[in-house]
């Protein structure tokens, strides 16, 4: 597997951060943000990612 990293938007406190996500992973990845720590689910759409907040997955 290979590991991307994308610039993501914390759905929780809205800061931009980098974030490692395995490329070839086709079902949800959790991953903490790297600025207030809370889990984001992170789901491939589109060719792209969408976040969700982990209290509305």
């Amino acid at each position: 597997m290979s590991t991307d990293w994308i610039v993501l938007h914390c759905p929780y406190c809205g800061e931009r951060f980098e974030a490692p996500v395995e490329a070839d992973h086709d079902e949800a990845q959790v991953i903490d943000c790297a600025v207030c720590c809370r889990p984001i689910h992170l789901l491939a759409r589109d060719g792209g990612y969408a976040t969700q907040r982990d209290d509305d997955a």
